[in-house]
């Protein structure tokens, strides 16, 4: 019987705490209107703490790429939990408007950036070669599954006891997730003795001279921003990140609540498309290792902008048969957009670039995010309702679709740079 490769038991290990850092950055949406009500802050204010974790954990995503290349994979990841866990255990005492700045705004998007940006290429380059696609894809998929398990569970403990509660349950999750990266995660599969999954040689790491991460990173981006492709790849991760972590991710439960529905009932809703995204994001991955990445981008973005400009007509007509579909339709398509874009970046910059390029990528991506969380706040502020700003969603998941099928192909050769 052929012996199981130790690298699906570091998919499996880095999937769970992607899982748990996807829960906490994620929860946001479970927790606006709690801290609304107790604190007496402002929507605009609780949306803004939200958007800087959007922010910094997307800009943090090109630094943890130079980060891990300097002091190891499992360190990182070891140190990243931490700090999820102590930002956690803070929110208990916080008072004011800046501490949840600080502690859901600069602790949690620091935290979060290794596992919800370039985590997944890290594992996918180092541990594997065969199946590269398809472990991107399910790595990809852990940050909805995520909301997939506790969302709907966090929500209920909110409305049941308190938000404290529910916070609580995370922070014990993290301090688990800690001990599991300590004893089971590895850097590289020469410390097992191993080669990578699909080439049964076992090599030693290159040991390339490691100089400062900050230069490494802003090097990385000075070399992509004079790249056409990375503009173009760039620019349409921006407008994911608006139309899904930014504007759903945040703000669609407090959508739902506006038109009288539960806030148990939303968040299965969430979490139900979280079912469908871990399905959608592992076909993606499957699909990204045998056709055009340019032309599953262009139908991805298609379709997630009509979904989005049919959301607020089905929220309108009261029908949960019609929510229901959204939620399928959306949550195929909800992160299937990652493989394919890795994909294309790996194709264009070669394997050992390609994490930090991706990360630079996430960065946009975040940006993206950060400014729908934002300003979709604000526009609820303002008009009483984000009709508008789910409009305008979709209507830049068009455009997107536009950015990514002028880009060039690759010939076949380039996808195996070093």
């Amino acid at each position: 019987m052929k012996k199981w490769h130790y690298s699906w038991i570091i998919l499996a290990v880095t999937f769970i705490s992607i899982i748990v850092a996807g829960i906490i950055r994620s929860s946001a949406g479970v927790f606006i209107d709690p801290f609304e009500q107790d604190f007496g802050w402002s929507r605009p204010s609780i949306s803004l703490a939200f958007a800087v974790c959007l922010f910094l954990y997307g800009f943090s995503g090109p630094f943890m790429a130079a980060f891990v290349e300097k002091y190891g994979l499992k360190r990182m990841m070891l140190g990243s939990m931490l700090l999820l866990s102590i930002a956690l255990a803070c929110t208990f005492v916080m008072k004011q408007e800046w501490q949840l700045i600080l502690i859901w705004g600069v602790m949690m998007g620091i935290g979060s950036g290794l596992f919800l940006t370039v985590l997944s290429t890290q594992v996918a380059n180092r541990w594997f070669v065969k199946r590269r696609g398809l472990a991107v894809g399910i790595l990809t998929a852990a940050t909805a599954t995520g909301q997939l398990i506790l969302l709907p569970v966090l929500a209920t403990l909110v409305d049941r006891y308190s938000w404290q509660t529910a916070i609580f349950l995370i922070f014990i999750l993290s301090i688990v997730m800690l001990l599991i990266i300590a004893l089971f995660m590895r850097n590289y599969p020469s410390e097992k003795n191993i080669g990578l999954y699909g080439n049964e040689e076992v090599t030693e790491p290159a040991r390339i001279q490691v100089g400062n991460p900050f230069k490494m990173a802003l090097n990385a981006l000075v070399e992509g921003l004079k790249v056409k492709e990375f503009w173009l790849l760039a620019g349409s991760f921006f407008i994911c990140g608006l139309s899904t972590s930014g504007l759903i991710g945040t703000h669609f439960i407090s959508y739902c609540i506006s038109f009288g529905i539960p806030v148990v009932t939303a968040a299965a809703m969430l979490s139900f498309m979280g079912v469908f995204d871990l399905i959608g994001t592992t076909l993606s991955g499957w699909l990204t290792d045998r056709f055009d990445n340019r032309w599953l981008l262009f139908w991805y973005y298609s379709l997630r902008g009509f979904s989005l400009l049919a959301l607020p007509f089905a929220l309108a007509s009261g029908s949960s048969t019609w929510l229901m579909i959204f939620a399928i339709f959306y949550g195929l398509d909800w992160i299937a957009t990652v493989p394919p874009t890795i994909g294309l970046t790996r194709q264009r910059f070669g394997l050992e670039k390609s994490a930090m390029m991706y990360g630079w990528m996430v960065a946009f991506h975040q940006v993206g995010a950060a400014v729908a969380a934002y300003f979709g706040g604000v526009v609820f502020e303002a008009m009483g309702s984000y009709k508008i700003a789910f409009l305008l969603a979709g209507g830049f998941c068009l455009i997107a679709s536009l950015f990514v099928i002028v880009i060039k192909k690759q010939p076949a050769a380039v996808t195996l740079q070093k």
